[in-house]
């Protein structure tokens, strides 16, 4: 199999997926829970074909293993979030859902995800919660995430890269800023590491670790500091995991390492 060698900036900001996509306005008229009967009924054809859609493409194009599975299991009665590493554009959106079925998974997004004409309507059924592009929208944002964490008892993903990188093989530096939600809801975290592995001849097996709970920490009395603690605990064992790499199908390269 042929390397590809891709050169970046930043590890927060570059953007390498293909799709070139106009965000839509996420503000205090986007609508995130819908009660309507016809919605309800769409969600439900939505959820049986894309079923095995999500379980077989995983399984036949990247021969995925989870290994952690049943550390999850433990809290299939409550809502919780899950981090993961952002590195495909499509399994994405299914490989943290297939391992919590049947809990629900939600999946905190950025607004061009909901922003792809002809697939609008599709991806929102999968329960994407898209983060508004201004104040005016946080307050039906959070009441999206507790209908889905708390009423529903689901579980939400986030990707903290928040960009994707397709194959790669480190963990990204990322932000604080989503920590913040299981802070706020006291509720358990876990953490999701996709590597890369060689299977055959030229195929590629993604093994998925899964890490956890992680609680934030109650001898911290300040609410950005416990923001801070649980990032980098769970980066840390994000870092560890992508140790087990063992396979680059892209090498990323700092530009100014040439």
């Amino acid at each position: 199999m042929e390397q590809k060698i891709v050169y970046y900036n930043d590890e927060l900001n570059d953007e390498f997926s293909d799709a070139k996509i106009t965000p839509d306005i996420i503000d205090e008229n986007y609508k995130y829970i819908h009660r309507n009967i016809f919605w309800k009924i769409g969600e439900v054809i939505v959820f049986v074909i894309s079923l095995p859609i999500k379980s077989l493409v995983p399984k036949f194009k990247f021969h995925i293993k989870y290994i952690g599975k049943e550390i999850i299991k433990k809290y299939k009665h409550q809502g919780y979030f899950i981090y993961a590493n952002h590195t495909q554009p499509f399994c994405d959106t299914f490989i943290p859902t297939n391992h919590v079925f049947p809990k629900t998974n939600a999946l905190i997004v950025n607004p061009e995800n909901v922003s792809m004409k002809g697939l609008r309507t599709l991806v929102k059924m999968l329960h994407a919660i898209p983060i508004p592009n201004g104040i005016s929208g946080m307050k039906n944002f959070f009441e999206a995430i507790e209908y889905y964490l708390i009423k529903k008892k689901s579980s939400i993903t986030i990707y903290p890269e928040a960009h994707i990188w397709p194959y790669c093989t480190f963990i990204r530096n990322f932000t604080d800023v989503s920590f913040k939600y299981p802070i706020k809801y006291n509720c358990p975290s876990f953490c999701v590491t996709n590597t890369y592995h060689k299977y055959g001849k030229n195929g590629v097996q993604i093994i998925s670790y899964i890490d956890g709970p992680f609680f934030a920490n109650d001898n911290i009395s300040s609410i950005k500091e416990k923001q801070k603690d649980l990032r980098n605990r769970i980066y840390n064992r994000m870092c560890e995991r992508a140790k087990e790499n063992d396979l680059e199908v892209v090498k990323y390269i700092r530009k100014e390492e040439q």
